[in-house]
């Protein structure tokens, strides 16, 4: 059974070690923000993307098996209270439409802006692939500049609003995923 840190928890999926990162987070973890852009060789847009050990990567072609021992964030575990800077920028700059590429979108820059905070246009394109029908791009990147000089308390934003749920309200009780057991070794 594939063990990983998920979002700061350690966690235990009973699922083929083939299984794609994606299915297990969306079906067996209810992580439902992790959105599905097709699978593996179809995949079109990286709505998908989630960072693993500080990398952005699209979860349908990485295995559970792949996953085993590493850290893996999703959108939920990016910033419970939407405080992250460039989540705060996608609402400050409007680049967020229809969502659904948005969840993939916010993780890519992120992971961008973690490892840079001062990228440039070409850097913001070619770390954000990800496909928007609503074609938010110049929002885009404006807001992942912003998220930079957030990030580098350059500049600073009001607070966009916090979800109208708690995470342990919204959380449910999946067969499918177990927490591994105290280890009394230590």
């Amino acid at each position: 059974m594939p063990r990983m840190i998920v979002n700061e928890r350690p966690v235990e999926f009973d699922l083929d070690p083939r299984t794609p990162l994606l299915f297990a987070l969306r079906e067996a973890a209810n992580l439902t923000g992790t959105k599905s852009c097709g699978s593996g060789n179809d995949c079109i847009g990286a709505a998908c993307t989630v960072i693993i050990d500080g990398a952005a990567l699209r979860s349908c072609r990485v295995s559970l098996a792949e996953a085993e021992g590493r850290y893996v964030t999703t959108i939920e575990g990016l910033s419970r209270d939407r405080a992250h800077p460039v989540q705060q920028a996608m609402v400050a700059e409007q680049a967020i439409q229809c969502g659904f590429c948005t969840p993939g979108m916010v993780m890519a820059a992120a992971a961008l802006i973690a490892r840079n905070p001062a990228p440039t246009r070409e850097e913001i394109e070619a770390a954000v692939p990800n496909l928007c029908r609503c074609g938010v791009y110049p929002r885009l990147v404006r807001a992942i500049e912003l998220a930079g000089r957030v990030a580098q308390r350059r500049e600073a934003l009001s607070a966009a609003p916090a979800p109208g749920i708690s995470a342990e309200d919204a959380a449910q009780a999946v067969p499918a995923l177990s927490a591994p057991a105290a280890r009394t070794d230590q």
